[in-house]
């Protein structure tokens, strides 16, 4: 079984965000968190962004782009809704949380649905592809990405717990470092934000997540 990723923001911060807020300000910190299955909409909802972008001088479609961040909060709500529909017993429950949390400390992972104009052009797989994907600090430091992964034909865990697969969108699992060659966090723990950026001949989309000052 894929160890698939998933942990409450504080869901009273959530709120005070603003559920209606297309970017609501979450917390990066990692820590125990205690959910129950019903959150796991909620926290999905945190972590994911989308966004369009649109060639304004004929007013087509140029990339349409959902992305989750499989971040440790993520990765705990997921791992708590999926054993609870699956009825895994406490001790399995446990190993698949440990397991993901613990390659949350080495990797940063996206779940990726996105449409272009041209569908073989937007496989992010393909040699000739239209678009390179990055991870972008505050700084403007960049990470490219050490795995694509193109889902051919999602399962019926994901097609639940990813909501924005459709058969008019190509799914993905990208995968960047938690740190640089040089040792250094591609995500610090205290980044203002950081951004999934989707660049090409045809223009520049960027995903971003903000996060909560939590050093006062």
């Amino acid at each position: 079984m894929r160890t698939m990723l998933a942990a409450p923001l504080c869901l009273i911060a959530l709120a005070a965000a603003g559920c209606g807020s297309s970017n609501p300000v979450i917390a990066l910190r990692a820590g125990p968190r205690s959910f129950t299955a019903k959150d796991y909409e909620v926290v999905y909802e945190a972590w994911t962004r989308d966004a369009d972008s649109f060639e304004f001088g004929n007013m087509q479609d140029i990339l349409n782009v959902t992305a989750t961040f499989e971040s440790w909060e993520f990765r705990w709500a997921y791992v708590v809704r999926y054993a609870h529909d699956y009825n895994l017993t406490t001790e399995a429950r446990t190993q698949m949380l440990r397991a993901s949390l613990g390659d949350a400390e080495a990797h940063h992972r996206f779940f990726v649905t996105l449409a272009g104009q041209k569908f073989r052009e937007s496989d992010l797989t393909a040699e000739r592809a239209a678009w390179r994907v990055l991870l972008v600090d505050e700084h403007g430091r960049q990470s490219p990405p050490l795995e694509i992964e193109k889902i051919q034909r999602p399962a019926s865990p994901e097609r639940v717990y990813f909501p924005s697969i459709s058969p008019y969108r190509q799914a993905f699992r990208v995968v960047f470092p938690a740190r640089h060659a040089d040792g250094t966090p591609t995500i610090p723990e205290d980044a203002k934000y950081f951004l999934l950026r989707f660049t090409g001949a045809l223009g520049t989309v960027d995903l971003k997540w903000e996060f909560e000052n939590e050093r006062g």
